[in-house]
C-alpha cells in the first residue's frame, strides 16, 4: 500500500515504523474473514483492512473524527488478523500508533473519560481492586446485574506455596486482578514447578505489566510500569533466574513486547530486550520438563479456551492442548477456536454489547462437546466467561495441580 505521511505525522516518534507497516499491507482483505467485530457488524471499517485505511488517512493528514475513534475503539486487539495475514502486517503496533494520534486529537465524552480513568486507577492496583471485589461480594445482591456478572461466582483460595529452595529458579508475575479473582492460580503453579525442581521467586515490587494503561489512552504510563517491572526483576535476573513466568497470557504478550516498545529508550532498551527474551508463558516452561514425574493420570473431560494473546500474540496455539492431552485429560473439540471470547482486557467494560455477543458465541462453541469444566490461560478470559454463570471456568494449571498425588514438601503454614 502506497502512502505519504503528512509533515506532522513524520514528527511522530514511530513515524517510520508506521509507514513501513502501512506499506506491508496489500489490502487483500483476508483479515476480515477472521475478524470477530467484522463478523458481528459487517462494516468494512470494523475490520482490520478498514481500520488500516482509517489510520492511513489520519497519518496522511486527513480529518480525525469521533467516528474514526469509534472504529478503532471497537477493535479487540485480538491479533487474529495477524495470524491470517499472508503479508505479515504488524497490525497491533500500527493500531497502537494510530490510536495514540486519534486519542490526542479527539476528546472523549465525560462518561468515557471517567470510565477509562477509573479503570486505570483501580485495575492495576491489587490492593484497591481486592478491597472492591470483597465489598462487591458482600453486597452482591444490591448491585446492578452489569456489575454482578463481573464478580467471581466462586473464589478458590490459594493453597500454601512450597518453601523448599531449588537450584533452578524462575520469577513469576503476580498480576493485578488475578490475586483477587483467582488467587490459587500462581500458588498451583508454584506447587507444580516445585515438583519439577524449580523454585518460584515472587517479586512483590513488580506490579501491573502496563497493558491496562497502554491500551486505555495512557501509553506513556504503561511504559513507565514496564520500566518499574524491569527494575524490580533485574537483581534476580543478574543472579541467574532462568525465566519470567506468566500465568496470564495477556500479561505475557505485553511483557514479550517490552523490548520493542522500549527499543529507543537509551536507559532501558537493552534491559527490556533481555526481559522480553526471558518472558515465558507457563506452558513454555512445563512442556520441556519431565511431566511423567508429576504422576498425573486424569481422564477429566475439559474444553480448552485458547486466549487470543496465547494463540495469536505469542503463537502458542495448541501448546496447552498438547500438554493436557499428554497428561491424560480428555479434551473436547471446540469449533471456531481461533475467535475471541470478547474479554480483551477492559473491552468487556468499554464495549459491553459486542463483548457479550462474543462471549455467548464462544461459550456455545466451548460447551458443544459437553465438558465438565472449561479451562483457559488468561484471567481476563476466565472471569469473563465464568461471569455468564454457565459451565465453570478455571485456569488449566489448577486442574493439573489438583490431579497430582499428595506430597509432603515443606510448605508455609
Amino acid at each position: 500500500m502506497q502512502t505519504t505521511l503528512s509533515e506532522q505525522a513524520r514528527l511522530l516518534p514511530r513515524a517510520e515504523e508506521a509507514e513501513s507497516i502501512l506499506r506491508t499491507c496489500v489490502h487483500c482483505g483476508f483479515c476480515n474473514a477472521t475478524c470477530p467485530t467484522y463478523q458481528l457488524l459487517g462494516d468494512e471499517l470494523d475490520g482490520p483492512r478498514g481500520r488500516i485505511y482509517l489510520i492511513k488517512q489520519v497519518l496522511e493528514g486527513n480529518e480525525v473524527t469521533q467516528k474514526t475513534q469509534q472504529h478503532l475503539d471497537r477493535c479487540l486487539s485480538c491479533r487474529n488478523c495477524e495470524t491470517t495475514c499472508p503479508s505479515g502486517v504488524d497490525y497491533h503496533n500500527l493500531l497502537d500508533i494510530g490510536r495514540a494520534v486519534v486519542d490526542a486529537a479527539v476528546p472523549r465524552s465525560l462518561d468515557q473519560r471517567l470510565l477509562r480513568e477509573g479503570l486505570r486507577s483501580v485495575v492495576p492496583n491489587p490492593g484497591l481492586f481486592k478491597a472492591l471485589v470483597s465489598s462487591g461480594q458482600m453486597f452482591r445482591a444490591l448491585l446492578p446485574n452489569t456489575l454482578q456478572i463481573k464478580l467471581p461466582r466462586r473464589i478458590y483460595p490459594a493453597k500454601p506455596r512450597p518453601v523448599t529452595p531449588h537450584t533452578r529458579q524462575v520469577l513469576i508475575l503476580e498480576g493485578c486482578v488475578q490475586p483477587s479473582l483467582s488467587p490459587n492460580t500462581n500458588a498451583a503453579t508454584a506447587r507444580v514447578l516445585d515438583r519439577l525442581g524449580i523454585s518460584v521467586i515472587a517479586t512483590r515490587e513488580a506490579g501491573c505489566c502496563g497493558a491496562v494503561d497502554y491500551h486505555l489512552d495512557a501509553q506513556a504510563a504503561g511504559l513507565d510500569r514496564a520500566r518499574r517491572n524491569i527494575d524490580a526483576w533485574w537483581p534476580s535476573i543478574e543472579k541467574g533466574a532462568e525465566a519470567i513466568v506468566q500465568t496470564a497470557s495477556g500479561c505475557g504478550a505485553f511483557i514479550k513486547d517490552y523490548g520493542h516498545l522500549l527499543s529507543t529508550d537509551p536507559v532501558y532498551a537493552e534491559k527490556a530486550k533481555r526481559v522480553s527474551a526471558l518472558a515465558r508463558d507457563l506452558v513454555e516452561v512445563l512442556r520441556d520438563e519431565p511431566l511423567e514425574t508429576l504422576g498425573i493420570h486424569s481422564d477429566q473431560r475439559l474444553a480448552f479456551h485458547c486466549p487470543c494473546t496465547l494463540q495469536h500474540a505469542q503463537k502458542l496455539g495448541g501448546a496447552v492442548e498438547a500438554l493436557l492431552t499428554k497428561l491424560g485429560f480428555n479434551l473436547t473439540f471446540v469449533p471456531d477456536a481461533h475467535l475471541c471470547c470478547g474479554s480483551a482486557g477492559t473491552y468487556s467494560l468499554t464495549q459491553p454489547e459486542l463483548s457479550r455477543q462474543l462471549r455467548d458465541n464462544k461459550l456455545n462453541a466451548l460447551e458443544s462437546g459437553h465438558p465438565e469444566v472449561i479451562v483457559t490461560a488468561n484471567i481476563g478470559c476466565q472471569s469473563h466467561l465464568d461471569g455468564a454463570g454457565r459451565t465453570p471456568v478455571r485456569h488449566w494449571i489448577e486442574l493439573v495441580e489438583a490431579a497430582m498425588p499428595p506430597s509432603n514438601p515443606g510448605v508455609l503454614p
